[in-house]
């Protein structure tokens, strides 16, 4: 993720998390919606997002003052209101899933089930 050429130190903080969460958070969800993202894959976006929020260098890292988890948490209930990129993928993933089974008509649920169910349902 090249996220490191932004010019973090010339944002204000309120700026950085416009940036995460309009950028950053916004770019893996088309496919997110589609693939099951490895947790590896996810952990490297967060990091990313966490080296970018806290001004990480490549020499040098900085003190973060809170557990990402806890920037996670909705902002009603004193977080950030960051995405868990994993759960958010999960999220999408229920929601595609959930869209096959309600609407047996569409044509994405007939080709799959004239594909893997030939016979029946």
């Amino acid at each position: 993720m090249k996220i490191s050429g932004w010019k973090e130190k010339l944002l204000s903080a309120g700026g950085k998390e416009i940036l995460l969460k309009s950028v950053v958070q916004a770019i893996p969800t088309y496919a997110m919606s589609v693939f099951k993202i490895p947790k590896k894959i996810c952990k490297g976006i967060i990091d990313a997002m966490s080296h970018f929020w806290w001004g990480d260098e490549d020499n040098q890292k900085r003190m973060h003052w809170m557990a990402w988890w806890k920037m996670c948490v909705p902002k009603d209930q004193g977080g950030m209101g960051f995405r868990d990129i994993h759960c958010f993928n999960l999220a999408l993933l229920a929601k595609q899933a959930w869209r096959l089974l309600d609407n047996l008509d569409s044509l994405c649920a007939t080709i799959l089930r004239a594909k893997y169910f030939p016979d029946g349902d």
